[in-house]
């Protein structure tokens, strides 16, 4: 019989984060790389890009309704050469893949529920609740205090490890890697006083692509050795600096533990779009209502309610009043208020779940015309040189210290924290 791991006193759980390179990250980043290039044109464009990578070719399918003329041929192999993929030799390259357009325009009955919702009875009504969710559908959001940026540390060293491995690959350090690979991180945590901490490294599972000959090394038993001892000096190393938890002598580190990995990317595997969403969220540490982010315009609220959920949960985790915190919210089709909203925080609020609803229902304003308002997200690709969702496409949408979202910010931490203060005194 299983009880879950909230009944375990010492567990261990392990998060997965892959490469730029990795066939379905390719995919992901040129859906992205599709909407950034449309919203910077027309920020009125609905777009829903889908994205499929074999060996030499890459079909680009969906519906998009815009007012905006942009090359997609070109945008697909920019964004391949800037991933790495430009010799011929890897069974995919930038300039000699094929590239298939099968595109349509978004379903008129879809997109009159999204732009009238159906709560509007009269003109004069708030003209938020007149754009509803483009589809139904459930998002979570999570945030918990085990790193700085308010992420479960799994997939945090997860995704640290993977932006390393491209670092080294792209500055030349490790030159003989290649795009593709993933890393998994495996942490072992102790529970005391009813809270999961986090406690030492279990184990650290790097694959990566690499050329069959490193230097003058041909043997593979030689080239595995040479790049496990790399890897250790300018990955590891690097990503674990700044880290209080760090690999000890009983870590395990398994690096290709599968022996060669020469032949990768879009020729060893093919890739489509959205199917890396536990990568792109919480890796597995939290819960996930299915819908993928990428190539999806902000009306989408599989994307733009996912970070409303993490924005919530984050600035209630910031505000002191949990420790960990989840956020489900839930949507019908062409309604713009959402049709439910959950908070859960594993026995560490401050002050009960109920309450926490209450303040999210009073602070936060969940429908999607309000969410694309406060983050600004369909003017944020020309806000910021015509580039933006493709930047989270790799790496996690979620926790990205290295990038400035605005649904990591705490800015409504403060309030929260002041209204339980004032709601206490009365």
């Amino acid at each position: 019989m299983s009880f879950g791991r909230g009944f375990l006193s010492r567990y261990l759980f392990s998060s997965e984060s892959v490469t730029e390179g990795h066939p379905d990250k390719i995919c992901d980043q040129i859906s992205d790389t599709i909407l950034d290039a449309l919203l910077t044109q027309d920020p009125r464009s609905r777009v829903a890009a889908e994205v499929v990578v074999n060996t030499g070719m890459v079909v680009v399918t969906g519906e998009i309704t815009t007012e905006a003329n942009v090359n997609f041929t070109k945008l697909v192999r920019n964004k391949i050469r800037e991933i790495g993929y430009t010799e011929a030799d890897n069974g995919f390259s930038a300039d000699s893949c094929a590239v298939f357009l099968a595109l349509d325009e978004q379903s008129p009955e879809i997109a009159q529920g999204v732009s009238c919702a159906l709560e509007v009875r009269t003109s004069e009504e708030d003209a938020l609740d007149r754009i509803g969710a483009g589809d139904q559908g459930l998002m979570f959001g999570f945030a918990c205090t085990e790193t700085p940026e308010l992420m479960p540390l799994p997939i945090s060293v997860a995704h640290r490890l993977t932006r390393r491995l491209a670092q080294v690959r792209k500055d030349g350090t490790l030159a003989y890697l290649k795009p593709d690979g993933k890393a998994q991180v495996t942490v072992e945590y102790e529970r005391k006083e009813g809270i999961d901490r986090p406690v030492r490294i279990d184990t650290i599972l790097i694959s990566t692509q690499h050329a069959a000959v490193i230097d003058d090394l041909s043997d593979n038993d030689a080239v595995q050795a040479r790049i496990k001892a790399d890897l250790q000096t300018h990955v590891i190393g690097p990503v674990f600096a700044d880290l209080d938890i760090r690999p000890d002598a009983q870590t395990r580190l398994l690096v290709n533990p599968s022996g060669r990995f020469v032949i990768g990317g879009p020729q060893g595997d093919s890739g489509l779009t959205g199917r890396k969403i536990i990568v792109d969220t919480y890796g597995g540490y939290a819960r996930h209502g299915g819908g993928a982010f990428s190539g999806k315009d902000p009306t989408k609220v599989d994307r733009s309610a996912a970070y409303a959920a993490r924005y919530v949960a984050k600035n209630i985790v910031a505000a002191e009043l949990a420790d960990r915190c989840e956020v489900q919210v839930a949507y019908a089709i062409g309604v713009a208020r959402p049709v439910s909203i959950f908070v859960e925080t594993f026995g560490t609020g401050r002050v009960s779940d109920e309450v926490l609803m209450l303040l999210v229902r009073e602070h936060f304003d969940l429908r999607p015309a309000a969410l694309i308002r406060d983050f600004d997200l369909c003017r944020l690709p020309a806000q910021r040189g015509g580039r933006f969702y493709q930047d989270v496409a790799a790496y996690g949408h979620l926790g990205r210290p290295d990038l400035d979202l605005p649904w990591e910010r705490t800015d409504k931490a403060a309030i929260l924290k002041q209204a339980i203060q004032t709601a206490a005194a009365v």
